[in-house]
C-alpha cells in the first residue's frame, strides 16, 4: 500500500528536552491510525510536526508524498487538523462559521463546499443556530466539518470525541470510517480504548517514545499477557485478595466478574486455581484485551520527565 505518512527518527525539543525522541512511523493511505499514550506523552507535538505547524528538530520522512522539514506550507494545505478544544467562534452561526472558514483558506467554490460539508455531517436544521448553543456532539460535528472544507487529503484529530456523550461518539466515527474509505488518512489521539478498537493500526507513545505499534491484536498479542475473568464466592475483599497475588498485575472490576491479568499465565493460573479450590471463586481464562497492554506498557516505560520543571 501507499505510505501517506513515512518517516524516522522524528524528534523535538522545547529548552533542551526532548519531548517526541527518535519516532519512526509509517501509515497507508486511507488508514485510521490511533495513537495512545498518557497525558505528556507527546502525541500532540508528534501530529503537530507531521503536518508542518511545528518544527523538526531533528528526522526525515515525508507525509503525503512531501519532504517534512523544506515543503511543509504544501502539507498544510492537505491537512484538516482538529484540535483538542472547540476553536471557532461561538458568537456566529453554524454556517456563518464554515464560511468564514472557507473563506479564509480561499476555498474554491466556497458555497458549494459549506453546503456539502453541512449535508455530510448532518448539519442542515443547525445552520442558523449559534454554535455557542450546540452541545458538545454538535460542536463535535461542526468542528469537523470545518476541516474537511477544503477536501484534505489527511486528517488530524486530537482526542477529538473528549466529553461527548456515548452515541455522539458512534456517529463520529461512523463518519471516520466513511472518510477513510474514501481514501482519505485518519490520525487520532485518544484515551479511549474502546475508539482505539476502531483503528486500523495504533502507536503507542509514553514520554517521547514510541514502544508499541500495529494492529490491536498485533500489540495486545506482543504484551505476553494472561487474563482470566473471576467470579467471587467469599464475601468482599476479593479484589483486594487478587491484587495481593504475585501473578496478578492488574485487576478490573466489571459488574460481579473481575478481570485480572498478569504476564506469567502458568503462576496465574495456579494462584487462581488454589483460591478455586478453596472456595473463594471461580474463574475461567480469557483474552487479555487492549487496557491491558495499555497498563503494562505504562508500567515498563521509564518517565524521562519526572523531576523537571514544568
Amino acid at each position: 500500500m501507499t505510505a501517506a505518512i513515512s518517516v524516522t527518527g522524528l524528534t523535538k525539543r522545547f529548552s533542551g528536552r526532548t519531548v517526541v525522541d527518535a519516532i519512526d512511523l509509517d501509515v497507508a493511505e486511507g488508514q485510521i491510525m490511533g495513537f495512545l499514550g498518557p497525558n505528556g506523552s507527546g502525541k500532540t507535538t508528534t501530529i503537530r510536526m507531521l503536518c508542518g505547524l511545528l518544527r523538526v528538530d531533528a528526522g526525515e520522512g515525508t507525509c503525503l508524498g512531501l519532504d517534512i522539514r523544506e515543503q511543509t506550507a504544501a502539507i498544510k494545505r492537505q491537512a484538516g487538523y482538529m484540535t483538542q478544544r472547540f476553536s471557532l467562534y461561538e458568537d456566529m452561526t453554524v454556517l456563518e462559521n464554515l464560511d468564514f472558514t472557507a473563506r479564509v483558506h480561499g476555498v474554491p467554490e466556497r458555497r458549494a463546499r459549506v453546503a456539502e460539508a453541512v449535508e455530510r455531517m448532518g448539519l442542515g436544521d443547525r445552520g442558523k443556530q449559534l454554535a455557542g448553543q450546540l452541545s458538545g456532539g454538535w460542536k463535535q460535528r461542526l468542528a469537523l466539518a470545518a476541516c474537511i472544507l477544503h477536501k484534505p487529503r489527511l486528517l488530524l484529530l486530537d482526542e477529538p470525541t473528549a466529553g461527548v456523550d456515548p452515541q455522539a461518539r458512534r456517529d463520529f466515527w461512523d463518519r471516520i470510517h466513511d472518510f477513510a474509505a474514501d481514501g482519505m488518512t485518519v490520525l487520532v489521539s485518544t484515551h479511549y480504548m474502546d475508539e482505539a478498537e476502531r483503528c486500523h493500526a495504533i502507536a503507542y507513545i509514553a514520554y517521547g517514545r514510541l514502544v508499541a505499534r500495529g494492529t490491536v491484536e498485533q500489540v495486545t498479542a506482543a504484551s505476553g499477557l494472561s487474563a482470566a475473568a473471576v467470579r467471587g464466592h467469599g464475601g468482599p475483599g476479593l479484589v483486594d485478595r487478587l491484587k495481593a497475588l504475585p501473578s496478578v498485575e492488574t485487576t478490573t472490576s466489571f459488574g460481579t466478574v473481575i478481570h485480572v491479568a498478569g504476564h506469567d499465565g502458568a503462576a496465574l493460573s495456579a494462584d487462581l486455581e488454589t483460591l478455586a479450590e478453596q472456595g473463594v471463586l471461580t474463574w475461567v481464562p480469557e483474552a487479555p484485551n487492549l487496557e491491558d497492554a495499555f497498563i503494562h506498557l505504562m508500567a515498563g516505560s521509564h518517565d524521562n520527565f519526572a523531576g523537571t520543571a514544568s
